[in-house]
């Protein structure tokens, strides 16, 4: 884009699920930074908030980020973009903010709540949701999306224009996702202490628009498969009674190394989730050698892009179809470890910094260049005004 010139300062609105900010969930912090040289990121301050839990999920926590404390800190930073994470509460301050200091806005759409809403609550409010989504992604210079799908969908909602959309490269950390953390131990620990078991893993959150009682057809129909959740969330106890005198492992949240274990440890990954806009625990399976089962749908097949070569999709709640690749791999250590290390090789061409760079360098350049073409145009609109007043 012409005219962007050069990007030294970001503002960072609390992004809850940017993977290489994950270090944000917890703290309650609004992060300023600017990006020093390539491949690092040098912090300039952190902002504590004023928090108020989420009535219906204890773990998530609510500010608006947006105080005169915050915004003189905002303001002394002078940042060249404000990019914040949506949909959420923080967002409107974000706005605000960028706005009174006229600075561009991106803004990244992780989570697709319209999809999860009839999970948790009355559908009727999946139209007031789209009409917020539209009204902060209508007011930003830039939209970034995780997959194409999404993408489509905003641009068909209104949400933003077409050239406003922008896909965010995927990206995966394949050092620490990686098939050299295939552990027995960690096999033996998800197996109950049965080795011999074939073992189908699912790395994620545990919420009711994850699609997860899908696995108990599955599971209905091969008892003698062990199946392990690895993650936490509000369904953990619906699911634990669900599945209760089943081949069933709960392992809670896993991290750092125990994480990585468990991913490469297993002889199949499986993913039943229709409302992903990426698809994160995809890429680290992929990362770690593992075959993928997953549903064709969301953000999934903009990773699964080789169905059959590099991973299997099924067409969601088809359990035949979703059987069908399930049994091909347990039936084939040869078709496994293919798939695994397709699946890796396809995956090592997602690099974070590459994903990082693209968006400081292209994507923010963007926003830079819509944002000035909208003051000019605004100013066009003005001036034509004063021009047309009787004198």
């Amino acid at each position: 884009m012409p005219g962007s010139g050069h990007i030294s300062r970001v503002a960072l609105h609390c992004l809850w699920n940017h993977p290489r900010l994950r270090m944000c969930v917890g703290t309650r912090t609004v992060i300023k930074t600017s990006f020093g040289t390539y491949g690092s990121w040098e912090m300039r301050s952190w902002l504590s908030l004023q928090i108020l839990p989420f009535p219906w999920y204890k773990p998530l926590s609510l500010s608006l980020a947006l105080s005169p404390r915050i915004y003189r800190e905002v303001a002394n930073f002078k940042p060249d973009i404000i990019h914040a994470s949506s949909p959420g509460i923080m967002v409107f301050g974000a706005l605000v903010i960028a706005k009174l200091l006229s600075v561009p806005m991106v803004m990244a759409y992780h989570t697709h709540v319209p999809m999860y809403i009839p999970k948790y609550t009355s559908s009727w409010l999946v139209t007031p949701m789209w009409l917020v989504i539209k009204f902060l992604h209508r007011a930003a210079d830039l939209t970034l999306v995780m997959s194409h799908a999404l993408g489509k969908e905003m641009n068909a909602a209104g949400a933003s224009t077409a050239e406003k959309i922008r896909i965010w490269q995927k990206g995966v950390d394949s050092d620490s996702f990686h098939p050299r953390f295939k552990s027995q131990e960690m096999h033996n620990h998800l197996t109950d202490g049965v080795p011999d078991t074939p073992l189908i893993v699912h790395v994620g959150r545990l919420g009711a628009e994850k699609n997860l009682d899908f696995l108990k057809k599955v599971m209905r129909r091969i008892p003698h498969v062990r199946l392990a959740f690895v993650g936490d969330g509000p369904f953990r106890s619906n699911l634990e009674q669900m599945f209760q005198g089943m081949n069933v492992t709960f392992t809670g949240m896993l991290q750092g190394e125990e994480l990585s274990q468990a991913y490469a440890s297993a002889d199949i990954f499986i993913t039943p989730s229709e409302s992903e806009t990426l698809g994160f625990v995809v890429l680290e399976a992929m990362a770690s050698g593992v075959s993928v089962v997953a549903a064709r749908a969301g953000g999934i097949p903009d990773i699964v892009t080789q169905d059959g070569e590099t991973g299997f999709l099924y067409t969601p709640g088809d359990l035949d179809d979703c059987l069908s690749k399930i049994m091909a791999l347990l039936e084939s250590s040869e078709l496994r470890q293919k798939i695994g290390a397709a699946g890796r090789a396809e995956v090592e061409k997602f690099d974070w910094r590459a994903s990082t760079r693209q968006v400081r360098n292209e994507q923010y350049s963007a926003a830079i260049w819509f944002w000035r073409r909208r003051k000019e145009q605004l100013a066009n609109r003005f001036s034509g005004w004063f021009n047309r007043c009787p004198r």
